[in-house]
């Protein structure tokens, strides 16, 4: 009998091509669970992370959600990749998406549905040894602008009645969309700040550098400074304090903002858990983003709807 061993071994080879090739397309760990990869935001971190939590609960182990905190820009930057081995299904941000993320993302083939999950108020705070209480944007302009580096180091310089101490700042990296708002909306120019600061994108970092420091200021998102008000200061923006009231009623201005996540709608459409999680996010966030104490919405309903036409 004439075996064509060689044609038997193409044969094989390219079956067990094709074979891996889906596998590689599955998206599971080692483990067999379903992963959903999130990244981005410190400010909208919290309510992803109760999120994930209750739906991996749910989920009996079934998925593992992976929630990373980069900033809002760097974020984007996995979200919008063409590099499988980085790239994210949703990208938590503080800040509407940049026209150089939309190009990135338009560059990288990935279709994404804009969210917005909450409402911040970006907070000003001081520890509760500063006998501060409030502060104007024309201060803190005069505080933060690129001009003040090494220039402006002492409290009596931003202002002539207060103390002649040093003034130690901490506040986010230039990555984090919290940076890229307050800049745009108290110097006039987003990315426009000094550098001679104390900076991080995890925001519990900027807690504990203000927290025990008299002469420390920082600014990041509300729900830090709920989690941590019994040893943080909350400055009042030209006479009134951060809280959802005053960010429900427009009083709290120019530091009150949407906070988002996007969507990978092809992630949504090939990954039954990511479309599964996204709708539980959207089902929860009434009570988890209250629990974690930020700021709720009132249209989630109608965000799942327009998820589920996007998706059609």
């Amino acid at each position: 009998m004439n075996i064509n061993v060689n044609g038997w071994l193409f044969a094989g080879a390219f079956a067990l091509g094709l074979f891996l090739v889906n596998l590689s397309n599955i998206p599971v760990n080692s483990q067999g669970r379903q992963v959903i990869k999130i990244d981005g935001s410190s400010t909208v971190y919290p309510i992803t992370e109760a999120v994930a939590e209750e739906f991996q609960n749910k989920k009996r182990g079934a998925v593992q959600v992976t929630v990373g905190i980069s900033g809002t820009g760097g974020g984007f930057k996995k979200f919008c990749s063409d590099n499988e081995a980085v790239k994210t299904d949703i990208s938590n941000a503080s800040r509407p998406i940049k026209d150089s993320e939309k190009e990135m993302c338009a560059k990288a083939g990935v279709k994404y549905m804009e969210i917005p999950v909450a409402y911040d108020a970006i907070t000003v705070v001081v520890s509760k040894d500063n006998p501060l209480t409030n502060i104007t944007t024309a201060e803190l302009k005069k505080m933060w602008e690129p001009a003040a580096t090494n220039k402006i180091t002492r409290w009596n310089q931003v202002n002539s009645s207060w103390p002649n101490a040093p003034l130690k700042l901490y506040g986010p990296g230039a990555d984090s969309g919290t940076f890229d708002y307050f800049t745009d909306e108290v110097i006039g120019n987003s990315g426009d700040s000094r550098t001679d600061y104390t900076p991080s994108e995890d925001d519990n970092v900027l807690v504990q550098g203000v927290a025990n420091d008299k002469q420390a200021l920082a600014y990041f998102g509300y729900t830090y400074y709920e989690e941590n008000k019994n040893k943080l200061k909350a400055l009042k923006i030209n006479g009134v304090a951060p809280s959802s009231k005053t960010v429900s009623d427009g009083t709290y201005t120019p530091l009150a903002r949407p906070i988002f996540i996007y969507v990978n709608l092809d992630a949504v459409k090939s990954n039954s858990a990511v479309k599964e999680f996204v709708e539980y996010y959207l089902d929860s966030a009434p009570e988890l983003v209250k629990e974690v104490r930020s700021i709720p919405r009132t249209d989630y309903q109608a965000h799942k709807q327009k998820l589920a036409q996007a998706i059609r």
